[in-house]
């Protein structure tokens, strides 16, 4: 099963999910070891460090130094890793609601890791888009 590669299937059917708990980035030096209770969402590992994004309890349970407090949506289709355009799309939308986002792809679905004081207005900004492309206006302009 490869994914959804049709950008408006992907926009219109995307149905984000606000995931629970406060998320937050950390990092370690590049030979350090995880830490065992960690439990990172994700984990890249560059030659500067490991990134690894987190439940906020965890990592400063761990004793990581955090940045970047933020909410996980999970945009709940399984879109192809090879997909044009969904994440631009969403992202530029995103962008013009002055939020930030991360970006993270995997296997089955895209994730966003969004400001956590702005994290249900970014959930309203992603159903209007997804609304759109199904042809069907129930907020606002």
């Amino acid at each position: 099963m490869a994914g959804e590669t049709d950008l408006k299937k992907l926009l219109a059917t995307m149905a984000p999910e606000l995931r629970p708990g406060i998320h937050v980035y950390a990092k370690l030096p590049p030979d350090a070891p995880m830490p065992d209770s960690l439990e990172p969402v994700m984990l890249f590992r560059e030659r500067e460090g490991t990134t690894v994004i987190a439940l906020e309890e965890k990592a400063k349970a761990a004793g990581l130094e955090t940045v970047f407090r933020c909410r996980m949506v999970t945009l709940n289709i399984h879109s192809s890793l090879e997909a044009v355009g969904f994440l631009a799309a969403i992202t530029t939308r995103l962008a013009a609601a002055e939020i930030g986002v991360n970006p993270v792809s995997a296997f089955y679905h895209d994730h966003l890791f969004v400001p956590a004081d702005r994290a249900e207005e970014a959930i309203d900004v992603l159903r209007r888009l997804a609304e759109e492309n199904r042809g069907v206006t129930t907020f606002p302009p």
